[in-house]
């Protein structure tokens, strides 16, 4: 016997053991999607709408792999997976709602499309950038083999976002880790008007499994039985034996990328040959042929589903539009702070009054890290040389032993695929810190944080239980790629809360206040103090607030605002000048508190604004236009800043020196002092 083709597939349905009622419900489940598009496509022309992504023609998939889970795990579908959501029963009132940008719809009118996810029907949703989402479902994935959980996580891409590093550092670290995560790819032959042939030279998919040592199975993907069939096999196998397995399933789009795009690019044959293959015309055919669906049993579906899609339609244009309201708006950008499951609260910033040892910066990071994995059983960390070497600065060092190195985790190169694996691990209702290897290589994961991790809440009220830690600052002789304080590149993205200590007790209170948010925090750390900078710290856990500044003195010539390694020089500048200077230590940039910041100026009516960021785009600029908004008028001389020069972080010790903004603090300082 002639082995069978993809091609052959496409078209031959087996059977096997499944019983009528099981095959018209997959009828029903698989003709939804293909009813709804149609009335999406008719609505478009009738320019009711104003933009659909159509995956006529692939339908089969995303049902198919839907019905193959379970209810209670998590699928990550893409724009053109309408039939995930239907078949997971997400109501099309509000799904339509969504997709009209109404404030009933799943993001209250903040996301189109498909971008938004529902806890209730364990669906994730995409965001534009395509590959991320693969790294989300590693950290699903994981959080279910560490609660031994025995379930899958399917993840939707496209044969175009296969070219993305996510996908790559994503198929690797579940393959690595042995995640129990299928990574299904909708190979439809182009990745918007660009083919295969210009994305990548392998033959197939399958073959990329090969380079990364685990399975890949290639599905004839307009046959809903074998998509259905071969899922839920692998669904089975991979609950019984965590590991990743890559999914090919062969298909074509039979729309444009999205509407307004077309398909000019597509030559015709490629639209006769696949329409011959049209999975719900086939599958329906098929059922006719065998008897188990009759033509008035097909025209009663189709008519019942048609009439709930528009009843549907009719309420959902009927529903209000979303009112902008500043105060709703913004208080949906960051996840409220809910009680801490099983953990005590914290006590909250007791002082350092009283018989406390003397910690390093570092020693009391480390304290505040292993009291928060004390504190929070769910805790996972991550990130590069953590385990068994102890991280880069040593603050992991003997976390192994303590805690287990399915808590203390070395990830692979790859900040991308962690952080999102960080954000999965928080919707799964664990929690994770990642720690940057030094802050600079943050940028391999900007994506990830300020797209993903930022933006989270805000889109449809997911909180992103995540900690970046972010060893930064200059000082050390390590050049452009190992000194940037980059801290600006997220105080401006909404969703972030970003913490910046200046001593041992704020690091370790500040850092533990950081575990016990819900949301994501940037938790910077000045390299250059961690074994320079010594004080007194409280041997038991405490927090200390966000958005809490602390006055190192209270002054009356000026007011030096700053934090981190700053306060260190405006302390030194005080003590070398004698000037009577009142010095903030704002503690937190996101939130701020500017209300210790106005009391300061009150108190001074000079203000000299301090940081070892670059000038141009650093924290002084926000900082002097708040001041001269709200207390111009209690000013008596010009603001002044004081920053690092606006150049990258050279290496050599001089020219490091001149770079940073501590040489020329003195002179700034008395010059505003005599104003």
């Amino acid at each position: 016997m002639t082995p069978s083709t993809i091609e052959d597939r496409q078209l031959r349905f087996e059977r096997g053991a499944y019983d009528d009622a099981f095959l018209l419900d997959t009828y029903t489940k698989l003709v939804y999607p293909r009813i709804i598009e149609e009335k999406m496509l008719s609505l478009l022309r009738q320019g009711k709408v104003s933009k659909w992504f159509s995956g006529i023609g692939q339908e089969a998939i995303a049902v198919g792999a839907t019905m193959a889970l379970r209810d209670d795990e998590y699928i990550l579908p893409m724009h053109r997976n309408l039939g995930v959501f239907t078949t997971r029963g997400m109501p099309f009132r509000k799904l339509f709602a969504q997709w009209q940008g109404k404030a009933t719809g799943y993001s209250k009118g903040r996301e189109r499309s498909f971008h938004f996810g529902s806890q209730e029907h364990r669906v994730v949703g995409m965001i534009s950038h395509l590959g991320p989402q693969m790294g989300i479902a590693d950290g699903i994935a994981l959080a279910h083999k560490l609660r031994k959980e025995q379930r899958c996580t399917i993840v939707f891409t496209g044969d175009g976002a296969t070219s993305e590093g996510d996908f790559h550092e994503s198929v690797n670290v579940a393959a690595v880790w042995d995640l129990p995560v299928l990574f299904v790819i909708e190979n439809n032959g182009y990745g918007l008007s660009t083919p295969s042939s210009e994305q990548f030279r392998m033959r197939s998919f399958v073959d990329k499994a090969i380079g990364y040592g685990i399975e890949g199975v290639q599905v004839a993907g307009n046959n809903i039985l074998e998509v259905y069939g071969t899922i839920a096999r692998l669904a089975d196998s991979v609950r019984e034996n965590p590991r990743p397995v890559l999914v090919e399933c062969i298909t074509f789009r039979m729309r444009g990328h999205e509407e307004a795009s077309g398909t000019k690019y597509v030559p015709k044959e490629l639209f006769e040959e696949w329409g011959r293959k049209d999975p719900v015309a086939n599958y329906e055919a098929w059922l006719l042929k065998h008897g188990v669906l009759t033509i008035a049993r097909r025209d009663e579906v189709r008519a019942r589903l048609k009439e709930g899609i528009e009843a549907d339609l009719d309420h959902a244009f009927e529903e209000p539009e979303p009112v902008p309201v500043q105060a709703v708006e913004e208080g949906d950008v960051y996840a409220a702070a809910r009680p801490s499951g099983s953990a005590e609260p914290l006590v909250q910033d007791p002082g350092t009054t009283g018989d406390h040892p003397e910690r390093r910066m570092i020693d009391a990071i480390q304290e505040g890290l292993a009291q928060s994995m004390e504190r929070h059983p769910q805790l996972v960390l991550m990130g590069q040389d953590i385990a068994e070497y102890g991280g880069a600065f040593k603050i992991t060092e003997g976390f192994v032993e303590r805690f287990g190195k399915d808590r203390v985790r070395n990830t692979p190169l790859c900040e991308s695929a962690i952080l999102g694996a960080a954000l999965g691990l928080g919707i799964k209702g664990m929690k994770a810190m990642m720690e940057m290897q030094f802050a600079d290589f943050v940028s391999e994961g900007m994506t990830q944080i300020c797209n993903n991790l930022a933006k989270m809440h805000y889109r449809w009220g997911q909180n992103a239980d995540v900690v970046v830690r972010m060893p930064t600052g200059a000082g050390v002789g390590a050049g452009p790629f190992h000194s940037q304080s980059n801290e600006m590149w997220f105080v401006k993205t909404p969703g972030l809360k970003v913490a910046y200590p200046s001593n041992p007790y704020d690091a370790k209170g500040l850092l533990m206040t950081a575990f016990d948010d819900p949301g994501p925090v940037m938790f910077f750390e000045h390299k250059a103090m961690y074994r320079s900078i010594s004080g007194p710290v409280p041997v038991e856990p405490y927090a200390i607030p966000f958005g809490q500044a602390r006055t190192v003195r209270t002054g009356s010539a000026m007011s030096i605002i700053t934090y981190g390694m700053g306060v260190h020089w405006a302390t030194a500048v005080q003590q070398d000048t004698g000037i009577d200077i009142d010095i903030l230590d704002l503690r937190t940039l996101v939130p701020l508190d500017m209300q210790a910041i106005l009391a300061s100026v009150e108190r001074t009516g000079k203000v000299l604004l301090l940081h070892e960021d670059t000038r141009t785009g650093g924290f002084g600029g926000e900082l002097a236009a708040l001041i001269a908004e709200h207390a111009f008028e209690l000013l008596d001389a010009p603001i002044v800043r004081v920053a690092s020069w606006d150049t990258p972080v050279p290496f050599a010790v001089p020219l490091e020196q001149g770079f940073l903004p501590k040489g020329r603090l003195k002179a700034a300082v008395e010059r505003l002092a005599a104003y």
